[in-house]
């Protein structure tokens, strides 16, 4: 068992937050910190990881931070604590998360920053390109929707994600809201990401509207979902094209009832798989740019990186046969309450 060099100024230790135990192996120990992990797409990231580091003879332990960027640092001394010999840490919050980094580092423990950035070079990046997300996300929209007002919910401000998504949608509307084909008419952060706080969110921006809103370009399915859920009180819910991603299984049920136009896909079986594989091999000794795969980044605020980006993929209610044929969710959830004939998949 590791002994902290250095303890987070002003924690409180505790183990308290430690979600699964170690899987009893001879190998490495990788220590994942989750952020929330009630989100449903969480519980496939970590399935993917059990199962690489199973398949490679280490151990898994976990915490969940519970959405609280201050649990998170204590929980990561407690992953360290338990003997950790490598993090995977999907950040809370990107900027609190640096002295959970450092302490991690004056221990020898080499971090993998998962799907969400740490701005820190000791951090290795895994994540799909996020700005190509949100450049599907607005050309769907776009598609079914090519002209009118636009409304963005868009995620948590202290996840630099929800910046490069935005940034990717602005990229492909851009000419179409200088032209004044489109019009933002209402842009809000959700609080953590949180279904509730979209929701909110849309419905204020529905009011300021007197409801003429003709498309809502949403992050993700969780803020999709609480977006729908206020276009539904105003009768407005499947006139209204709405995207997302993460391919939830509510939000893909959503899409063959036509609620929801677009949901991207970023398997993450692979992400988790990859994330094992990497936390893998920086315990095992090599550097951040001898990880197969490696690339130089620079972040928004120029650190210098390494990091491996993946590829999202869009799935509409045309090729949601796609999804179902990869094993990602059932015809029966994708199907339940659609009415025969109306699309393909459910057919």
């Amino acid at each position: 068992m590791k002994t902290l060099k250095l303890a987070l100024a002003g924690a409180v230790f505790t183990i308290a937050g430690a979600t699964t135990g170690a899987i009893a192996q001879d190998g490495p120990t990788v220590g994942v910190s989750w952020s929330n992990f009630q989100e449903e797409r969480w519980k496939t990231d970590e399935a993917a990881i059990k199962a690489a580091l199973e398949a490679a003879g280490a151990s898994y332990i976990s915490a969940d931070a519970q959405s609280s960027a201050a649990k998170q640092l204590t929980d990561v001394e407690s992953l360290i604590t338990q003997g950790a010999d490598a993090l995977i840490i999907l950040a809370q919050d990107s900027a609190a998360i640096g002295p959970a980094v450092q302490t991690a580092v004056n221990n020898g423990i080499p971090v993998v920053g998962y799907d969400r950035l740490i701005e820190d070079p000791n951090a290795f990046y895994l994540t799909f390109d996020n700005k190509e997300v949100g450049r599907i996300q607005a050309r769907e929209v776009q598609k079914v929707q090519p002209e009118g007002n636009y409304a963005f919910i868009k995620g948590s401000s202290a996840d630099p994600n929800a910046d490069f998504l935005f940034e990717g949608q602005m990229e492909v509307l851009k000419d179409a809201i200088d032209s004044g084909k489109i019009k933002n008419v209402g842009e809000a952060y959700t609080d953590g990401w949180l279904p509730a706080n979209a929701q909110q969110n849309m419905e204020q921006i529905l009011t300021a509207n007197n409801n003429d809103v003709d498309a809502v370009v949403a992050s993700n399915d969780g803020t999709a979902g609480g977006a729908i859920a206020a276009l539904e009180a105003q009768g407005l819910a499947g006139s209204v094209p709405v995207s997302g991603q993460d391919a939830d299984q509510a939000a893909l049920n959503r899409i063959a009832l036509g609620t929801q136009t677009v949901s991207v896909w970023k398997d993450s079986r692979e992400l988790g798989k990859r994330a094992a594989e990497i936390a893998l091999q920086l315990a095992d000794g090599k550097q951040l740019s001898e990880v197969e795969g490696a690339e130089g980044w620079e972040s928004p605020n120029g650190q210098q990186l390494e990091a491996i980006f993946l590829k999202p993929i869009a799935i509409t209610k045309d090729n949601l046969q796609t999804i179902i044929d990869a094993g990602w969710v059932s015809k029966e959830t994708v199907c339940q309450g659609v009415e025969a004939g109306s699309v393909p998949a459910c057919e």
